[in-house]
């Protein structure tokens, strides 16, 4: 009985890891790293061209840019909550914040912000206050 657990044990020990190797910067790596589409902000014109999915413990970058035709911004406190900020890049400064509720561009300008998904669900992203399906974005992490 003892060298049947015995050999099940080393039979198991022998299996390789179910984890993922990274090295040394874990899932910050470039190995897990994908970008995400971009996302447009401009009166009139659609937040992006389709749906966008995700997957649970990737690190994304996502850049947003706003074309300068309005105040425009980005409001998902849901989405924003499934998801591990690493960075903000804007003009070349990093912040690094504990979280977000929302973005805004006062003029013209792009922003990049680097995150791990890691609560499935679906989200969106939307402009405050706008209503037309254009102005909001589906984002589904799996």
């Amino acid at each position: 009985m003892k060298s049947a657990l015995l050999a099940a044990a080393l039979a198991l020990a022998a299996l390789p890891a179910a984890a993922h190797d990274f090295g040394f910067a874990g899932v910050l790596s470039n190995s897990n790293k994908e970008d995400m589409p971009e996302i447009t902000l401009s009166v009139g014109k659609p937040l992006a061209d389709a749906p966008i999915t995700l997957k649970s413990g990737t690190l994304y970058e996502v850049e947003i840019t706003a074309d300068g035709s309005g105040e425009l911004g980005l409001e998902g406190s849901g989405f924003f909550r499934a998801i591990w900020i690493n960075e903000v890049v804007i003009n070349g400064l990093e912040i690094r914040p504990f979280g977000l509720e929302s973005v805004e561009f006062d003029e013209a300008g792009t922003m990049e912000i680097e995150f791990l998904a890691i609560k499935p669900g679906r989200y969106e992203l939307k402009i405050p206050g706008s209503t037309g399906e254009s102005q909001r974005v589906e984002i589904t992490i799996q």
